[in-house]
């Protein structure tokens, strides 16, 4: 049942660089809700898992191998959580940052485009937001966690003239 200490030293390393690799990959796919996961989606993960589990533990298949890759891939996470959590630029690294879709009632193609959001994707976000089309946004953002916050005109105050709103609202 006890893996050798050189074999938990390589599964170790091994998860160290799948988790890397993989966070990394997550990363550059792009923002998404878990919720908002298609299909094809969900099927990447679920293959990404099996077949980077393997390529963890090498050789090792025991219990203890597992229990291993499984305690690395927790205090990594955790380690990563931490540092993100304590220093702004890391966690711009790892999480992102938000993405304007809209700008004073004006979508922003080139943005939508590199975060592949459709217009059909907008227009759901808008509704569900109570807008009825573009024109009524102030600003779309799409955040770091693929949610998409919508600010109306509606809900700007009031006393704030129309060429002013977007000023105001980076000041409040």
């Amino acid at each position: 049942m006890f893996t050798n200490w050189t074999g938990l030293a390589e599964i170790a390393l091994r998860t160290t660089v799948i988790y890397v690799f993989v966070l990394i990959g997550i990363r550059l796919a792009g923002k998404r809700e878990v919720g908002q996961m298609t299909p094809f989606d969900l099927t990447l993960l679920l293959l990404l898992s099996n077949s980077v589990q393997n390529a963890m533990t090498g050789p090792d298949t025991s219990l203890f191998g597992g229990i291993a890759a499984a305690a690395v891939l927790l205090v990594l996470n955790y380690l990563v959580s931490r540092l993100s959590g304590a220093d702004r630029r890391v966690r711009r690294i790892i999480e992102g940052s938000p993405t304007l879709l809209v700008h004073n009632g004006k979508a922003i193609p080139d943005h939508m485009a590199r975060e592949r959001i459709s217009a059909d994707e907008l227009t759901r976000a808008l509704r569900e937001h109570g807008c009825t089309c573009v024109q009524d946004a102030a600003l779309v953002v799409l955040e770091v966690d693929g949610a998409i916050s919508v600010l109306k005109y509606d809900d700007v105050h009031e006393s704030v003239k129309p060429q002013k709103r977007l000023r105001f609202l980076h000041r409040h």
